[in-house]
């Protein structure tokens, strides 16, 4: 009998469902784009409810598409957006104002004033201190009203991640609980112990009465019920953060495994093992998702501008009519122009955590061309995870094999070439570039016995091409010597 596994895959910029079959081929797909709010400067918000009426419209298009009845649906998966925050009504489902985005920067001075309690926050969730994660932002929400704060600590109101606000809504509100991938990314969670600390609900002055049950990324988590779209009693058996679900998708199972997700940003996960691998260079240790209840850790670094800086060469600098016009445009550089691009537009992320940060160019001649400008936005992308990739080799004392890559920019030929240069590794490219929702899938089908263990997972990951380093040595050191002095000038004019 044949298996059918729907994935739910809630975004920042999008909603998808993709219907997946027992050989991992991806039967149908829907895709509806989300309103972004910025009531400020600095603010993104998302409208919870507008998310709720995405994933029904997704998932019908996805079925429809598959001609798959929800009937047929073995069980779902679910990802999503990571460190967005909703606060809703217990009674009635009812989101409070809308969702926080993991873009919002509103708790930045929070943050700064905190500074000093760094070490022992990190000590315990892996993390830094910036308002990129969630326990600023519940923080935020309470205290807008003190109403508010008095429901939440009566226990009748519920925050969550993305993930926890559907799965409420997916069991009729029978279900408040998320998946330790997301957890992780709150400043809530301990690493070690896997729980919702004590100690940091209190310095964040959240109360624990709203957090959800946290539960391992494969397994039983609820339902469906009551819903107009599915229906009732199909399980979901999975659920992880999109870049940890990611890892699943491209099989990254062993320590030293890695992948980098090139969507907006670029998102580089190394699985380390059953063990934490605490960093020395400013990336963040990070709950990975496993196919059981057995604790997986990863190390992660993000680049806040990957796919980004490609839409400022199409939309901003309207130098290329189409995204996908930056790899012809590339191959037509000249190499020997010295054009070199820091893309810190919204700062650098990992491993410098500068927010202040701002993008700059530097080598620019007369003859400089809009090719070049193409050549030096990937290049400057590439030299970003190459940064990313050297910092996890010294902290896990294992240097990276090869590179597993997917997401949008991945189609780029040409700039997949030019990263394993700068890495001076293989980069990998699958057949499936849509690891995210292929992830959440794998995590539900081996959870139901679809898939029994990780190698019939890795069977279906089949590799679509293989970029093989052309750089010597040599011209590699020199180039990333280069890169590195345009950083640290960067730095310092913020400073």
């Amino acid at each position: 009998m044949s298996a059918f596994l729907l994935a739910i895959d809630q975004g920042t910029t999008s909603t998808r469902a993709i219907v997946y079959d027992e050989l991992g081929n991806a039967r149908g797909v829907g895709q509806r784009e989300l309103t972004q709010y910025y009531p400020q400067p600095g603010w993104v918000e998302h409208d919870a409810d507008e998310i709720w009426e995405s994933v029904a419209s997704v998932v019908s298009a996805a079925l429809v598409r598959a001609g798959v009845s929800s009937k047929q649906l073995t069980a779902i998966g679910l990802t999503n957006q990571r460190e967005t925050v909703v606060l809703w009504e217990r009674g009635t489902g009812k989101p409070i104002g809308r969702a926080l985005v993991w873009q919002d920067r509103r708790t930045t001075a929070f943050c700064r004033q905190h500074a000093r309690e760094q070490p022992w926050l990190s000590e315990q969730t892996g993390l830094v201190l910036d308002p990129y994660f969630s326990a600023t932002k519940i923080r935020w929400l309470l205290d807008q009203s003190s109403d508010l704060r008095q429901a939440a600590e009566a226990g009748r109101l519920a925050c969550g991640t993305i993930d926890s606000f559907l799965l409420w809504r997916l069991t009729s509100g029978r279900v408040h609980a998320t998946d330790v991938t997301n957890a992780s990314r709150t400043l809530l969670f301990h690493l070690t112990q896997r729980c919702w600390s004590d100690d940091l609900c209190a310095f964040f002055q959240v109360p624990r009465a709203l957090l959800p049950e946290v539960k391992p990324s494969a397994g039983l988590f609820g339902i469906t019920a009551g819903l107009d779209f599915l229906v009732d009693g199909v399980p979901i058996l999975g659920v992880a953060g999109d870049q940890q679900a990611a890892l699943v998708g491209q099989t990254c199972f062993e320590p030293g495994e890695a992948k980098c997700t090139f969507g907006t940003g670029a998102f580089f996960l190394m699985h380390t093992g059953n063990r934490p691998a605490r960093s020395q260079h400013q990336l963040l240790t990070t709950l990975a998702a496993s196919l059981d209840a057995t604790p997986a850790y990863a190390l992660e670094g993000s680049v806040f501008i990957a796919g980004a800086a490609v839409q400022w060469l199409r939309d901003g600098l309207k130098l290329v009519t189409h995204s996908a016009e930056t790899q012809s445009f590339a191959e037509h550089s000249d190499p020997v122009e010295p054009i070199l691009f820091v893309p810190g537009l919204t700062g650098l992320g990992a491993p410098y955590w500068i927010p202040e940060a701002r993008g700059a160019i530097f080598g620019l001649t007369r003859a400089t061309t809009a090719a070049d400008f193409a050549r030096a936005a990937l290049e400057g992308v590439a030299y970003q995870v190459a940064d990313l990739i050297e910092s996890a080799a010294n902290d896990s004392g294992q240097p990276l094999k090869e590179l597993r890559v997917d997401g949008g920019m991945s189609a780029n030929a040409w700039f997949l070439q030019r990263q394993a240069d700068i890495l001076g590794l293989p980069v990998l490219r699958p057949r499936v570039l849509e690891s995210t929702a292929r992830g959440a899938a794998f995590l539900a089908g081996a959870a139901a016995g679809v898939w029994p263990d990780p190698a019939s997972l890795c069977r279906l990951n089949e590799a679509d091409a293989t970029f093989v380093p052309q750089w010597s040595s040599e011209l590699r050191s020199v180039k990333l010597r280069t890169w590195r002095k345009a950083v640290d000038a960067v730095i310092r004019f913020t400073q």
